[in-house]
């Protein structure tokens, strides 16, 4: 089966169906991925190769994936910690906010310093909608995730590209490339400038709405909520 891509409208206006006709909530979208991101994550670098994780927080729905993400990943077992440099005063955020720090994940200030000493990195700063520049206090982190040595892991597209025409050309995200990228419900078009592990994670979509978009939905094994996908599995 070779997998459909999401253009950005598509993707929203699926976003919008998923909350008004499909009958789902912003927390239940968010809550289902960060499960599948926090299960890419136990796939791809298993606690024995460490059990540190920097989560890099950004201030919309991507950053709420990653906070989900990493309050799944506490409970698996591993030690998280989050940079979350520009929090909204939404409900919702506060939420899962309260709910990482009741169970003691610290957060972070010092994104360099954080990298040093942490096995993988989870990059929820930015998702499919973004486009324009990178402000601040962001270019500094997705230069140095960029040079880590570390393995990255990306939420739905890796921050600072654009969803159709893939990294930048020049400046912060230039020469920025991930080792593993989870796209949320569907691939989008940066996937074909990206060469890294990539899965996809959206086990809750009804055949109808994926039929109205078309899409295809991968075949999950057992429990699984991610899929691991390969070039020519995705038709551009």
């Amino acid at each position: 089966m070779a997998l459909k891509t999401l253009s950005a409208k598509a993707a929203a206006a699926l976003d919008r169906e998923l909350m008004s006709t499909g009958a789902f909530s912003l927390d239940q979208l968010m809550e289902l991925a960060g499960l599948s991101v926090s299960q890419v994550v136990a796939r791809v670098h298993p606690i024995k190769q460490g059990r540190r994780v920097l989560v890099a927080v950004g201030p919309g729905n991507n950053g709420g994936d990653g906070l989900v993400a990493a309050r799944h990943l506490f409970h698996y077992g591993y030690q998280p910690a989050i940079y979350y440099p520009k929090r909204p005063k939404n409900d919702l955020y506060q939420r899962l906010v309260k709910q990482c720090e009741d169970l003691e994940i610290p957060f972070v200030d010092d994104f360099p310093a954080a990298l040093e000493s942490t096995d993988h990195v989870v990059d929820a700063i930015f998702g499919f909608s973004f486009s324009g520049e990178v402000r601040e206090p962001f270019p500094a982190v997705i230069n140095a995730m960029a040079e880590t040595k570390i393995p990255v892991t990306s939420v739905d597209a890796p921050s600072s590209w654009d969803i159709h025409e893939g990294p930048p050309e020049s400046g912060v995200g230039s020469n920025f490339h991930p080792n593993v990228l989870v796209s949320l419900t569907a691939p989008k078009p940066l996937v074909q400038h990206f060469k890294g592990r990539h899965f996809v994670g959206g086990r809750f979509v009804a055949p109808s709405i994926a039929k109205k978009y078309d899409f295809d939905v991968p075949k999950y094994e057992g429990i699984d909520q991610i899929v691991e996908i390969s070039d020519n599995q995705v038709k551009i």
